[in-house]
């Protein structure tokens, strides 16, 4: 199974944001890796349901750590948070419904590759302008 690896590209600099950056992707690697073994419902059902929850709580996370801060990025940050909570829930709801379908991953990998860009660019903003403040 191919997975995602926390590089030095996407560390920000902040230690609680880098922890949970790391926990997210291995919570996404072990959906994947039970999507791929064809893993019972059972299992695939409390691991989505794990990474929808871990999801909501990081992006808690770093908001209130930008409205402490007064970061100006926040209102877009927390737009791209939303919509991304929705379609997860969305793609992974189908998962849980129907399965692993080829397609529903391919949305899965697709949605993935999204929050790890997002973390390479709008979180290393968020990091350095914390590591200043």
């Amino acid at each position: 199974m191919i997975g995602y690896k926390f590089t030095k590209n996407l560390e920000t600099g902040n230690a609680m944001i880098d922890k949970e950056h790391q926990e997210l992707i291995q919570a996404v690697n072990k959906l994947l890796e039970a999507c791929s073994e064809g893993k019972g419902r059972a299992s695939m059902d409390e691991t989505i349901n794990f990474l929808n929850s871990y999801v909501n709580q990081h992006f808690s996370h770093e908001e209130q750590l930008q409205v402490r801060c007064s970061y100006p990025g926040l209102t877009a940050h927390r737009a791209f948070h939303e919509k991304y909570k929705q379609t997860l829930k969305e793609i992974t709801s189908r998962i849980s419904a129907s399965g692993p379908t080829i397609a529903e991953l391919g949305k899965l990998n697709k949605h993935i590759s999204l929050l790890i860009s997002h973390i390479s660019t709008e979180d290393k903003k968020l990091g350095t302008f914390l590591n200043q403040s």
